[in-house]
């Protein structure tokens, strides 16, 4: 690539070149780039550490401006979320410093290995969750929660990024943009209107992508939007995965509520549902070095869990739903009275 360091990230996407120097940090590799930025794996050569730098694509906006994603993210101490270290301007190229998270993103452990089980989905959506509920708790939506900014290390620790990018986007839009990816958006987004509600959508896209390898639907278009709004685009998971457990299904499918009155309105709420269904508790496992205190999931019967697991059914109560139409059930019903099936 070569040329002019200040010459990089004007108004226009350049990439940053290999061995390049920003400080005390030398670029080794390109990562990846998206609407936000390119990120790069980088050496921090004062104490030998690899680190991840995001450079915003933006470089023309004031520093006040920049500075808000970092110290949104500063906010942050979870150990499901991306931790950031610092921010900095050399060379006129302005950067943040995160920790370099080493294994590969949800969306690749999809893509290689198809749907997964159904335990290692609970495990998931609790790393998930737990993050979502940290931020939520800090007055933080991250509006773009999707496999792809969900980083799985080696040891299987999750670790959520991009948490203020999309905020900072819509700052940088200044709200002329709708920000999101639309496979993963919930319907008041494509209204502009985002809650914390919102995120919980996310999740259940993710999930649902988790246990069938597929997502929901495809990104709708402009005249798919009538039908999202009303649910209609969504098949229940269980009918694309019939192994996929029935209250599993209704789970998904709450999370998917387009009303928001219907959905979990916080993370907590759906895990609640996750561990009041399965038998699970969020317990704190000692690890070595900075994945310390990483929430993990444990069932509470390990022997024939399979068994138990087909064999339980949670409480009903008056917000249980059908598992084929999803339609509301009566508290003591045992068939849907819309569709006939059978619960």
């Amino acid at each position: 690539m070569g040329g002019h360091v200040d010459a990089v990230y004007t108004a226009s996407i350049r990439m940053l070149f290999r061995g390049q120097i920003l400080g005390k940090y030398k670029i080794l590799s390109p990562l990846g780039s998206g609407g936000f930025g390119a990120v790069y794996l980088a050496k921090d050569t004062w104490i030998d550490k690899d680190v991840a730098i995001k450079v915003p694509h933006k470089q023309n906006l004031n520093f006040s401006e920049l500075l808000r994603e970092p110290r949104l993210l500063a906010t942050l101490d979870h150990p499901n979320i991306v931790s950031i270290t610092t921010a900095e301007k050399k060379d006129n190229i302005f950067f943040i410093v995160m920790e370099y998270v080493e294994g590969e993103t949800l969306d690749d452990v999809i893509a290689t290995g198809g749907a997964l089980d159904v335990n290692q989905v609970i495990n998931y959506t609790t790393q998930i969750g737990s993050a979502v509920e940290h931020a939520h708790r800090q007055g933080v939506i991250h509006r773009d929660i999707r496999p792809p900014n969900v980083l799985v290390s080696e040891s299987g620790v999750l670790k959520v990024a991009d948490f203020g990018t999309s905020r900072f986007l819509e700052i940088a839009a200044h709200g002329t943009t709708v920000i999101g990816s639309p496979s993963y958006m919930a319907p008041e987004q494509f209204e502009g209107k985002t809650v914390f509600a919102s995120d919980i959508y996310s999740i259940g896209v993710t999930m649902y992508q988790m246990l069938t390898g597929t997502l929901p639907y495809d990104a709708p278009a402009p005249s798919d939007l009538e039908k999202l709004m009303r649910g209609d685009l969504v098949r229940p998971p269980r009918l694309r995965n019939r192994a996929v457990p029935k209250p599993m299904n209704n789970i998904v499918m709450k999370a998917l509520e387009p009303e928001l009155s219907m959905r979990y309105q916080r993370a907590s709420d759906l895990l609640a549902d996750l561990d009041h269904a399965f038998g699970t508790t969020v317990r704190t496992q000692s690890v070595t070095n900075h994945e310390a205190n990483i929430p993990t999931v444990e069932n509470q019967h390990p022997e024939g869990k399979a068994v138990q697991r087909r064999l339980r059914t949670p409480t009903p109560s008056s917000d249980q739903f059908c598992w084929q139409c999803h339609k509301p059930l009566h508290a003591r019903s045992d068939q849907c009275p819309f569709c006939g099936e059978t619960q």
